[in-house]
């Protein structure tokens, strides 16, 4: 058994004080897994640092309750055991109530996929109108938030891939991506809070589904648990668990009616009513026979077990071979009182059950009684019994030793073997229900991610929106824009720049702005670039002449602005340099000589 850690009980106790969550009698490699989990979230490592926080932030025990019920379920989980459960189990169960109520327990209901699950099969076995009438479904939990979710019963397209086609159309009605079980089924399903450790079962139950639920528990727990789900089932009724959990121990409580699909059924419990006496058998008239005490004598004295024949007032008056070769008492002990034997208190105190035996008029049985004889060990059942005349009269005592020795040894070895057996079935079953929890937590942290990565889809979906609209604003400027860092490095280059100097986008990107190699004069560029990046961050323009991609000389005016936030002030990232085209500069005029006309 694992050593309990103080501060973590202590953690446990203050759970089930202050919200009434009782998990003292879960698994506790499991439960200090889901707890460690929450705490390496909040980065607090310590329990009773922990428990602090929870003192001083209240709406905590919600996240760490979310993350200790894992509550992984799904729609036809292990199909193969619905199938199973719908001809085997449902089908005869629908004929033989032959139009009666139906009960059915869906206990740990999480979101209530599984309660649907038993909508949909019953409605399918009944038909639609039959399943109304005769079903109550009841489907509980301990946790608020699930079951808040669960009669919501809506889910998305993910939640309901496992449904077939046809019953995902004819028991759900869709809204755009999401699915909503039809509210007039709805209407037989029933959530409610049950904790099953603590709270009182539903009774009459005909069919009760517990699905890796009891794999939290440990082994004291369970069997609790388990006895109160025997008391919610009806006569005959099923029990449907889930796959991790085999009730290997509990055949007094449920039998197997298919192993493989863990489908058991109630065993009733045997009551006998006290005071029932049969009567001795009338046997028919016996033909005489000669020489019958003789025969009697020899038979008594050949007789395997140990016997005494005592008289009604304590005198013995037979013995037999076995008893002289166990205790010494012979023949010659005949007319001997009973008191003055040593056998009379060795090995039990053989008197006082004689004496009671007479007055009870009742055969007694004394067992485990040890008797040592030589270097032997031999355990021994006393049988007292009174002997009756045929009017009724006390006639005396039989007194018979039986040697259990090999059959106690045998019970020994059987009883240890057993116990073995149920060692090695329960690390089985703790191994089994182990793998079985982890499975549902990764499960459970699949979920989480695939939740992630649906946000991070939609966001990087929404960014390539926003990146094409910006590529589209950028193109649709008639001036070149260059975006360039602190140190001058290209960033983004827009269609019209590289219109404009003959140079793409993926041949300057990452190149220093005042090393490219086009027909733009960075001397008179320079200062105005530098005094956007500079400690001012001074926004300026300048016009210079230029040649462009064809040869042609232009002029250019270029405005140099500093990225800026929202409020309007320069964040230090770079800045935005626009390249305007004018016109072409003016031709010089001819210098004119003097008219000498």
């Amino acid at each position: 058994m694992q050593p309990t850690d103080p501060q973590f009980e202590a953690l446990l106790l203050h759970l089930k004080e202050a919200r009434g969550f009782d998990f003292t009698g879960y698994k506790r490699s499991s439960l200090m897994r889901r707890v460690d989990r929450r705490l390496s979230q909040v980065g607090i490592t310590g329990y009773l640092d922990y428990l602090d926080f929870l003192q001083v932030h209240p709406d905590e025990f919600t996240a760490l309750f979310n993350t200790i019920l894992i509550n992984v379920t799904g729609f036809f989980r292990d199909a193969e055991a619905w199938d199973y459960l719908r001809c085997e189990v449902l089908e005869p169960m629908a004929a033989a109530k032959d139009g009666g109520p139906i009960r059915v327990w869906t206990a740990g209901c999480a979101s209530g996929e599984e309660a649907y699950t038993l909508a949909m099969v019953l409605a399918e076995v009944l038909g639609e109108e039959a399943f109304r009438d005769q079903v109550k479904i009841y489907a509980t939990d301990v946790d608020e938030e699930q079951l808040n979710e669960a009669r919501h019963a809506t889910y998305g397209e993910r939640e309901v891939q496992a449904v077939p086609p046809e019953l995902l159309k004819r028991y759900f009605e869709p809204a755009g991506n999401r699915f909503t079980f039809r509210k007039d089924l709805r209407r037989s399903v029933i959530f409610g809070r049950n904790d099953l450790v603590q709270d009182a079962p539903i009774s009459r139950i005909d069919l009760l589904t517990c699905r890796n639920t009891l794999m939290y528990f440990n082994a004291e727990t369970q069997s609790k648990v388990l006895n109160r789900l025997h008391f919610a089932l009806a006569e005959g009724g099923v029990l449907f668990l889930g796959k991790a959990e085999m009730l290997l121990n509990h055949g007094s409580l449920f039998a197997p009616v298919d192993i493989k699909r863990r489908v058991f059924r109630r065993v009733p419990r045997l009551i006998q009513n006290p005071g029932v006496v049969f009567g001795d058998p009338v046997l028919p008239p016996q033909p005489k026979v000669t020489g019958l005490d003789e025969l009697r004598e020899e038979a008594f004295a050949a007789s395997p077990v140990a016997q005494l024949g005592l008289t009604a007032d304590g005198l013995v008056a037979l013995t037999n071979r076995q008893l002289e070769k166990l205790f010494g008492v012979t023949s010659r002990d005949i007319g001997r009182p009973l008191k003055d034997l040593e056998l009379s208190y060795r090995p039990v105190e053989l008197r006082r059950y004689v004496e009671q035996s007479q007055v009870e008029r009742r055969t007694l049985r004394v067992s485990e009684v040890e008797f040592v004889r030589g270097n032997r060990v031999m355990h021994l059942e006393v049988q007292v019994s009174p002997l009756n005349g045929a009017d009724g009269s006390l006639l005396g005592v039989d007194v018979i030793f039986h040697d259990v020795t090999a059959a106690r040894r045998l019970q020994e070895e059987l009883s240890h073997a057993n116990q073995q057996l149920e060692a090695a079935y329960e690390e089985l079953q703790s191994t089994n229900e182990e793998l079985e929890t982890m499975n549902e937590e990764l499960q459970s942290a699949n979920d989480e991610l695939q939740t992630m990565n649906d946000q991070l889809r939609i966001s990087s979906a929404r960014l390539d929106e926003a990146n094409a609209f910006f590529e589209t604003v950028l193109t649709s400027l008639d001036a070149g824009v260059a975006v360039v860092d602190m140190d001058l490095n290209v960033r983004m280059w827009n269609r019209r720049a590289e219109d404009l100097w003959g140079i793409r986008s993926a041949e300057v990107l990452g190149h220093h702005f005042l090393t490219l190699d086009i027909g733009l004069p960075f001397d008179g560029v320079r200062p105005v670039v530098r005094a956007a990046l500079g400690p001012g961050a001074v926004a300026g323009e300048v016009s210079v002449d230029a040649v462009n991609r064809r040869g042609r000389p232009i002029v250019v005016r270029v405005a140099c602005t500093p990225l800026r936030a929202v409020d309007g002030s320069a964040i230090g990232e770079g800045a935005v340099i626009v390249m305007e085209p004018g016109e072409p500069p003016a031709p010089r005029a001819a210098f004119a000589g003097p008219d000498l006309g």
